[in-house]
């Protein structure tokens, strides 16, 4: 299978749908950004995800050793990019959360079932599940800043997630008229996301872009290392092991500009991010996986 264009198949849906909300911009037209936001962070970001989990299947035996795995990825991770940021004199409510947490949804999901079949799918479900639960949390936590346990607490992206691996690990679901309708409101988040990326990629600042690259590129290469000594530390199997390194290595996600939006952080920096790292991983992710498979 050529990753190559398996990556691009995957990433080329982010950059069109994109273009629509640039186009839109350059042409004058009016985009709503606080409405389109609040809608999907409040109400279609957290169905999305709670319908995920819960419809994952997968053996209780992959959990434990890949959850740990993950989890102390990004924990190192959360260190790392600390270190970096306050050396850089950098925003921590803006860049933090963003450089920890991956796209591992709509790109590292995907791509992990194109490259491992069914079994690579269920890891990378594992992966995704502990990455929603620290973003939308620890991670809701940093960029709302100053000790917001409160926001975060209100925060209905947490409670979808929480909800979503109570299901997974319970083995629960919904009716079936509920789970239909709570599918059918998840999937407009992505679109409005990837059209509000475009918008906020319209109002971007042509100096950021040399700073996104940067991180993006620190990133990448730190997210590998990190994700690789873990897989091994913690004596995973092949795909296990491969999967953990492509989805920790994933880039920016586009709810963290969202988040960024939402809360007040420097949402146009963290746009750059999302859009540099994305490009980057074009080449990125290939480059990773045929070193791990190898």
């Amino acid at each position: 299978m050529n990753l190559a264009l398996t990556v691009l198949e995957i990433t080329a849906p982010v950059f069109l749908l994109g273009l629509i909300g640039y186009v839109w911009v350059r042409l004058g037209f009016a985009y709503d950004i606080p409405f389109v936001t609040r809608l999907t962070m409040t109400v279609s970001i957290p169905c999305l995800i709670f319908v995920a989990l819960m419809q994952t299947e997968i053996e209780p035996a992959a959990l434990a050793g890949l959850s740990m795995a993950a989890f102390a990825s990004y924990a190192a991770l959360s260190l790392l990019f600390l270190a970096v940021l306050a050396l850089g004199r950098l925003d921590l409510p803006t860049y933090l959360a963003p450089l920890i947490f991956g796209n591992t949804g709509n790109l590292g999901l995907p791509l992990a079932l194109f490259a491992f079949g069914e079994e690579g799918f269920g890891y990378a479900v594992v992966v995704f599940a502990v990455m929603a639960i620290g973003s939308f949390t620890f991670g809701i936590w940093l960029v709302a800043g100053r000790g917001s346990l409160g926001r975060v607490l209100r925060e209905p992206l947490v409670w979808g997630t929480l909800g979503g691996a109570l299901f997974l690990w319970q083995g629960w679901q919904t009716p079936r008229f509920v789970t239909n309708t709570l599918d059918l409101v998840g999937q407009m988040a992505i679109p409005l996301m990837l059209v509000t990326l475009g918008v906020a990629v319209a109002r971007l600042r042509p100096g950021m872009l040399a700073r996104a690259s940067l991180l993006s590129a620190i990133k990448v290469l730190a997210c590998a290392l990190i994700a690789a000594a873990a897989g091994a530390a913690f004596g995973l199997g092949p795909v296990a092991f491969a999967v953990l390194v492509l989805q920790i290595s994933t880039p920016v996600a586009v709810t963290s500009y969202l988040l960024a939006e939402k809360y007040g952080a420097d949402a146009q920096a963290v746009a750059g991010l999302v859009v540099a790292s994305t490009l980057m991983s074009v080449v990125a992710l290939p480059l990773i996986l045929a070193i791990v498979i190898a």
